[in-house]
């Protein structure tokens, strides 16, 4: 078996590894740490009940004063900040948790939260120095101080690496002085304290640029424009920042000069979970709506939930739900337990939850029928509001290539080592023999999963099967591709999907395992019943992906595109 060097689950599942002692048993909070989370959902509930109108937030696009005041006075902007700092300290489990709940009241607060948090103030938590954190995290704990995370310019969205703001060194070293700018930056209009990515090596063609994480205060210089107007989310602030000669102080680089990209994807990995939360939060709201949309809704004599039609409906944005919840909740038990690596986890729980929540959204509307395209109802407004989670903190599009891309990082690796070794097969001798034992190995059956449920073991078999054709078919593209798999997107799609799907089936498994050990069969139905319509609706992705690997039409996708860009529209017209 191939080491774990990464220490990650799911990308043991590319060498057709099954690491069950990872995941199980399900991760669960401490009773003390349960109890103090409810205390807190509990203050989160009564004080949005009381004070917080979604719609008016929505129609006069901003958070009321009032609002934020109540929002600081609840601890609210320092729930990840250790106490030592003012903070609340939890832990991401339960962070999640008070993310989810916010999440399913107001989708703007929570970007506002979460934008301080999750990523404004992220990059101190985890790279700051001890007196970084002294200077600025007790104000961002009390919301005295808004953080914000400047990364995205008009020409550097999805590929960092174009970034053009500049930093260069002053004072003998002393200072920086950044020049440039950013857009589309969520607490733009407000935030005291900016994580600011700038280029600290000369803009050179082809060269791999050397950016710098800054902690950047307004009062150093820094500018804002006016307010997006946005199609959701309208309450919160998103605006472009300028920075002009703004000189920033040595001491206010954050990690090491150069290592600015390792600054960003890590506060960004934590992000993409407190995202996925909130997605969670928001399909629960949805889903309460739907149901009791079903029940006073009435079509030929009788309620439209009677109709197998919307039964399905239903069935399928529980069972989604259920897994995006499994796999969120999964994914944070991993970082307590100080996981070294859970880049594809959070990336994965991001993809999921977005087009989970847009899949729950959409059918939420359909089911509410004219209600839900009419503004005096929530609907219109949470779809609206849902629509940039499949943009934000990293598009799906990008974040399946680095599914991919990273997953089989290892396995091409260690195919280029078994190449090289087969040219010196007397160095490489050790290095033969262990591929050729894995061989043997996979030869002689699939990994087995010991700690299912037996009530559960069709769907573990399934699980089986697929991980050990995700092996083989990453070993093939790698094999037939090469290095040009970097470009080979729709293979690249098509692994993300299949690992997204088995990570999301593995969440299912440990958590539904869990509940038939802690409540029975009879106690546990309907957890064992959503994991396996979801094993189901994922099994027909799965088969779909493995046969598409041999079989598809590509290229002609390709072609097609290739000459409407020729054409510049759609090339027809009947009349």
């Amino acid at each position: 078996m191939p080491p774990l060097i990464e220490q990650s689950f799911t990308k043991a599942l590319f060498h057709g590894v099954i690491a069950e002692d990872m995941i199980f048993p399900y991760p669960e909070m401490t009773s003390e740490e349960r109890q103090s989370t409810s205390i807190i959902l509990d203050s989160v509930r009564r004080f949005f009940a009381a004070n917080v109108d979604s719609a008016k937030i929505d129609r006069e696009q901003e958070i009321p004063k009032e609002v934020m005041a109540g929002l600081r006075s609840l601890g609210l902007f320092g729930l990840q900040i250790p106490t030592e700092y003012g903070g609340i300290g939890l832990s991401t489990a339960a962070y999640a948790r008070v993310m989810q709940e916010i999440g399913g009241l107001d989708a703007s607060i929570a970007v506002t939260l979460g934008a301080h948090q999750s990523i404004g103030y992220k990059s101190l938590l985890l790279f700051g120095t001890p007196e970084q954190k002294r200077r600025y995290l007790p104000k961002l704990a009390t919301g005295e101080s808004v953080a914000a995370f400047a990364l995205t310019e008009p020409s550097a969205g999805s590929d960092a690496a174009a970034i053009k703001t500049r930093a260069e060194m002053v004072d003998g070293g002393a200072a920086y002085v950044l020049n440039g700018s950013k857009i589309w930056i969520t607490n733009g209009g407000f935030a005291d304290v900016f994580t600011v990515f700038a280029r600290t090596s000369t803009l050179e063609e082809g060269a791999k640029p050397k950016i710098t994480a800054f902690i950047v205060e307004r009062g150093m210089g820094v500018t804002s424009g006016p307010n997006e107007h946005k199609l959701g989310i309208r309450g919160s602030s998103t605006t472009g920042i300028f920075l002009e000669n703004v000189r920033v102080p040595r001491e206010n680089v954050v990690g090491d000069v150069g290592k600015g990209f390792k600054v960003a994807m890590e506060v960004l990995n934590s992000g993409r979970l407190g995202l996925a939360s909130g997605c969670v939060g928001i399909c629960k709201t949805l889903l309460r709506l739907a149901i009791a949309r079903v029940e006073e809704r009435r079509a030929f004599g009788r309620n439209i939930g009677d109709f197998g039609l919307i039964k399905d409906k239903i069935a399928r944005m529980l069972a989604e739900t259920y897994a995006l919840e499994s796999m969120t909740y999964l994914t944070a038990g991993l970082v307590d337990s100080k996981i070294a690596d859970y880049s594809l986890e959070s990336a994965i729980c991001k993809v999921k939850g977005s087009e989970t929540l847009w899949g729950v959204v959409n059918e939420t509307l359909q089911i509410a029928a004219g209600i839900g395209y009419m503004q005096e109802y929530p609907y219109e407004r949470i779809l609206r509001d849902s629509r940039v989670n499949l943009i934000f903190e990293g598009t799906n599009e990008i974040l399946r290539c680095f599914i991919a891309l990273s997953g089989m990082a290892a396995p091409g690796k260690a195919l280029a080592e078994v190449a090289k070794a087969m040219r010196e097969p007397i160095k490489g001798f050790g290095l033969l023999s262990d591929f050729a034992l894995r061989k043997a190995r996979a030869a002689l059956g699939r990994e087995r999963m010991t700690r299912v449920h037996p009530l559960l073991g069709r769907e573990a078999v399934i699980f089986e099967e697929y991980v050990s054709e995700l092996a083989v078919q990453a070993e093939n593209v790698l094999r037939k591709h090469g290095r040009d798999i970097a470009e080979m997107q729709f293979t690249q799609l098509r692994i993300a999907d299949m690992v997204m799907d088995l990570f999301a089936v593995a969440a299912c498994l440990t958590r539904t395992t869990r509940a038939i050990e802690r409540r029975g069969e009879d106690g546990a139905r309907r957890e064992i019943d959503l994991c396996s319509l979801y094993l189901n609706m994922a099994h027909k992705r799965l088969r779909q992906n493995v046969s598409d690997f041999a079989r598809n039409d590509d290229e002609l996708r390709k072609a097609i595109a290739g000459r409407a860009y020729i054409d510049g529209a759609y090339p027809f017209d009947v009349l």
